[in-house]
């Protein structure tokens, strides 16, 4: 008997042990590349995008009131007065516009849950840049050849070398 308790165990203890709960995946800067440079999806869902916002002055409109949630999407504006778009009825893209409200990039999402994969194309479909989002408070971005742009911890960004390049405020 005990040897039976003790195969089963092992037969299905096995898989538990190897199991890390720690609540997330942990990547590296290698890891992360490796990652977003396998599977890349392409461009073609940017034919059927509008060249101009749909709802550019009322997203306009809303960006000068500070309100960025709205019934049917967020609105983010970025300091040199481009913003990006994410309608809940499409979650998985983000539409970046100029600011007087033409299409100048487009990101598209592999997955709504962490860890995944982002991945930025601009109008003529050339892929600018690819980010892996481990948390919702890191991720690692690189440029279309591989190269890291940055990594993302918390409010800082950080260079290939652990320099901070840049900081950001979290809103929540």
């Amino acid at each position: 008997m005990k040897k039976i308790f003790t195969l089963l165990l092992i037969l299905f203890g096995l898989p538990v042990l190897g199991t890390t709960l720690t609540g997330g995946i942990k990547y590296n800067v290698d890891d992360a590349r490796i990652e977003l440079q396998n599977n890349k999806p392409d461009s073609s869902f940017l034919l059927t995008a509008e060249n101009f916002d749909p709802n550019y002055k009322e997203n306009k409109s809303f960006l000068l009131k500070g309100e960025t949630k709205l019934k049917d999407r967020v609105i983010g504006q970025f300091s040199d007065g481009t913003y990006g778009v994410n309608y809940y009825k499409d979650p998985k893209h983000v539409w970046y516009y100029d600011k007087d409200g033409f299409l100048i990039n487009a990101e598209v999402k592999t997955s709504l849950n962490y860890p995944y994969r982002t991945y930025k194309y601009d109008v003529d479909g050339q892929l600018v840049n690819m980010s892996m989002r481990v948390s919702e408070n890191e991720s690692y971005i690189f440029s279309p050849i591989g190269q890291l742009l940055g990594h993302w911890v918390n409010k800082k960004c950080y260079d290939e070398n652990g320099n901070v390049v840049m900081t950001r405020e979290i809103m929540k």
